[in-house]
């Protein structure tokens, strides 16, 4: 895929991932033990042969910017071959990114230079495993201006999502930022679905650099994919195709995940635990790459007084880690963190070097990086308790520790974290 440039956009506030995005960016957050979000996109990029990637980066970047250049130093720029930051450098005007396509506007210079046909926008915190080159074959096939992939969505979601309208020639004809009403319109690849936009975005250049110049003249314009440059299009007449999403995840559904929230975040997490993953890390065929410290094995050893033993059950449990005496049952041990004697850990996501204080137990909650938890301390048994307390608590109550949470406290300046977390604090 020579012919495609990336442009990835890493440049989002991340509000909804507040407290997990106080220090750092959305596409930076750790998912899954061992990666950050980024690197779920960015391997779909590699997997697909894509190697002219520019990443737009604008809040709380250093840490993202850090782990790019350690993790994703695997292109050869001698054959062209780059994955390049790109900030905000108010080229254009002296406003900072406004909007998705404002951001891609004022880096429209970059784009030129390539001079390549095509340009691939994607976001960079959503999780799915994607072949991009399907995307293009449909593209040229179907002499499109820009194609949108649309994951396929049961009409009862649909108010969750950005619904478009194809047409019999899957020419699509408007869009339905999250409907309300109870008649979504129905998918044109199966009548019994809905067809939502991925946020995955496929144009020639030059209608890209012209539609882009296009909506930067607009009074009133929100500068957004969605829900400016692509209505605007559609109203010109340009041909804006859909492409049905084709799933490289190899399971029984189609696995597509906007993480933006908590509560989607905690899920996808843990759908990486059950039983059968719903979204496969072990897939060699389609590799998920991320960095790989010099951490030791992980250890599950005997509490120090007693036979009690150090246990993982239904887990993934990352090198570093040490389960002294404790229970972890359903959960994520990101590396280096350690579960002390007669403590229980349930259906959590612990961040990089949390440690888990003696007797203490801890249901349904995510740890931000760096925290001690006091010992004695019970998070996750009673929503109330734990919202007087001071925790971050969801609608669905997931409880998220965090550096200004009671009973815990902050171990950054420890030797210990000097690997992992050297990328993120």
């Amino acid at each position: 895929m020579t012919d495609v440039l990336v442009v990835m956009l890493a440049g989002g506030v991340g509000e909804r991932l507040y407290p997990l995005t106080k220090e750092v960016a959305k596409p930076a957050v750790p998912f899954g033990g061992i990666y950050r979000i980024i690197d779920i996109t960015l391997s779909n990029c590699i997997n697909s042969g894509l190697r002219k990637i520019y990443i737009l980066t604008q809040y709380k970047a250093i840490i993202l910017n850090r782990h790019i250049r350690r993790t994703w130093n695997i292109v050869s720029p001698e054959l062209g071959e780059f994955i390049e930051i790109l900030p905000p450098t108010k080229r254009v005007s002296e406003d900072w990114y406004l909007g998705t396509a404002n951001a891609v506007y004022q880096n429209s210079q970059s784009v030129e230079v390539e001079g390549l046909p095509f340009t691939l926008i994607l976001s960079a915190d959503h999780v799915y495993k994607m072949n991009y080159q399907h995307l293009l074959d449909w593209h040229i096939e179907h002499g499109a201006d820009v194609t949108v992939a649309t994951t396929q969505v049961c009409p009862a979601e649909a108010h969750h999502f950005g619904i478009v309208d194809i047409d019999a020639d899957f020419r699509i004809q408007g869009f339905e930022e999250k409907p309300k009403h109870g008649q979504p319109t129905r998918s044109r690849f199966n009548p019994e679905m809905c067809s939502a936009s991925m946020g995955i975005y496929l144009f020639d250049t030059r209608v890209l650099l012209e539609a882009l110049e296009a909506d930067n003249s607009l009074d009133g314009s929100a500068h957004d994919f969605g829900k400016d440059v692509l209505p605007l299009m559609i109203s010109e007449g340009r041909k804006v195709s859909a492409f049905d999403f084709l799933d490289e995840n190899r399971t029984d559904v189609r696995y597509w995940r906007d993480i933006g929230t908590l509560d989607a975040f905690y899920e996808a997490n843990m759908d990486l635990v059950s039983i059968t993953p719903i979204f496969n890390l072990y897939d060699e065929k389609w590799a998920i790459r991320s960095a790989q410290w010099p951490y030791p094995p992980a250890k599950f050893v005997f509490a120090e007084e007693g036979r009690r033993m150090g246990v993982g059950v239904n887990s993934m449990v990352c090198a570093g880690c040490i389960v002294s005496g404790g229970r972890v049952v359903n959960s994520i041990l990101s590396p280096g963190v350690r579960v002390n004697s007669y403590s229980e850990v349930e259906f959590s996501i612990l961040f990089p070097h949390v440690n888990i204080g003696r007797h203490s137990r801890i249901r349904r909650a995510i740890i931000d990086a760096d925290l001690d938890i006091e010992e004695h301390t019970e998070i996750g048994f009673d929503p109330v308790a734990d919202q007087r307390a001071g925790h971050f608590v969801t609608d669905s109550g997931i409880v998220i520790v965090h550096a200004g949470s009671p009973r815990a406290h902050s171990n950054r300046g420890n030797e210990r974290q000097e690997s992992f977390l050297s990328t993120s604090r």
